[in-house]
């Protein structure tokens, strides 16, 4: 008997309409695997498996975060630091006073960031994209601090860019050697080396634009030039369940399976709110955040505790762990489809979920959150 039938049933009817090919789903409870399945194709042909390696977007981001974390564990960085204090060129155009705790709650101001570009080699293409955000102009009347607006990808560049600097290594080996390998997230890439994207084959998931009347491949998501680079906002790749054991390690008080990767205080600090009734100027919505992750948002159901914390992906996914009820729930679907079916779409799942595991009612209210209208494009790795 499938565990979450009407968590399924959300799913089964999101295939129907055409919101998505298929989907990835993984819930634990009190550290109890309750649903680690797939259902549909992972693109047109080829079955959706529990292994199948669809791109995060912006589920990549909450790594950066804890990376960011245990620098400031380890005494290298403070959270209210300049960036320019680990990365001088990034004082350019009037942003020395941007900190990493506004790269980390979005608050900085200097969203222009996200349309910086590279040349396409692969050899060059780190040091371009950071060249070119931090010669980015900061937003016009922007305070740091005092407005809030999603930075897709440029803020977590930089927070990267941080870490590399106070550690030495490339983030996309930092977050293999200090996060993924420790907790047993084997297949878990942000930065993936072209002979592994060969050896995965068809584990490698397509996303898909379903907004219109067929769904449309973003193959370029896929190709391994795409994968090669290290996108900390949005470039991350693994299977739902390898992800889970991020979030079941921050709810762990940091530690999982004998592996520690920050304190419980740490983890306090990254999950608790920081940015408080803001009105998020990029999602169109007042969304509280911690430091690198979301609290308590709409895609995390109607019945998710005020501690709720978690990211999602561009109009495709949520990964969410609830301490109060001991918790962690991510789906992961291949398709982008419009911006109010994919919010509803997360909505209903999540808050299905909690019906199906008796933590909620059939017919309670639960409570009602603001659901984001941000216009994101399609094609975003962020």
């Amino acid at each position: 008997m499938q565990p979450l039938p009407r968590a399924t049933a959300v799913l089964a009817e999101g295939i129907h309409r055409g919101l998505h090919l298929g989907a990835q789903v993984y819930v634990s409870r009190a550290g109890e695997t309750v649903a680690d399945f797939a259902i549909g194709e992972a693109r047109a042909g080829t079955a959706m498996t529990r292994d199948s390696m669809v791109t995060w977007f912006s589920m990549t981001k909450p790594s950066v975060a804890v990376a960011v974390a245990q620098q400031w564990e380890r005494g290298r960085l403070e959270l209210d630091d300049p960036v320019a204090k680990h990365v001088p060129e990034f004082a350019q155009n009037g942003k020395e006073r941007i900190t990493l705790r506004h790269l980390l709650t979005h608050t900085a101001g200097f969203r222009g960031g996200d349309q910086v570009v590279s040349s396409g080699n692969l050899d060059t293409y780190w040091e371009e994209v950071v060249a070119g955000i931090c010669a980015v102009e900061p937003e016009e009347g922007w305070e740091p601090g005092t407005r809030a607006g999603y930075h897709l990808g440029c803020g977590m560049t930089m927070l990267a860019e941080v870490v590399r600097r106070v550690d030495g290594r490339p983030f996309e080996q930092y977050v293999r050697d200090e996060i993924f390998l420790p907790l047993g997230m084997d297949d878990c890439w942000v930065g993936m080396p072209p002979e592994r994207h060969a050896e995965y084959g068809e584990r490698i998931g397509t996303m898909h634009n379903t907004q219109g009347e067929a769904p449309v491949r973003l193959d370029v998501l896929d190709t391994a030039d795409t994968l090669a680079k290290c996108i900390p906002g949005g470039g991350g790749r693994g299977p739902m369940h390898q992800l889970s054991r991020l979030y079941r390690a921050l709810l762990g008080r940091g530690e999982l399976d004998g592996a520690r990767i920050l304190s419980p205080q740490a983890v306090e600090a990254i999950t608790a709110r920081h940015r408080v009734g803001m009105f998020d100027e990029t999602m169109n919505a007042e969304i509280d955040w911690g430091l690198g992750l979301a609290v308590d948002t709409f895609a995390m159901g109607r019945y998710a505790s005020r501690r709720a914390f978690g990211h999602g992906g561009a109009l495709s996914s949520q990964a969410t762990a609830d301490p109060e009820h001991d918790l962690v729930l991510i789906l992961q679907t291949n398709g982008m489809c419009a911006n109010d079916d994919h919010y509803q779409r997360l909505a209903s799942f999540s808050s299905a979920v909690y019906v199906d595991l008796g933590l909620a009612a059939e017919d309670a209210v639960g409570r009602d959150k603001a659901m984001p209208h941000a216009e994101l494009p399609v094609s975003v790795t962020g």
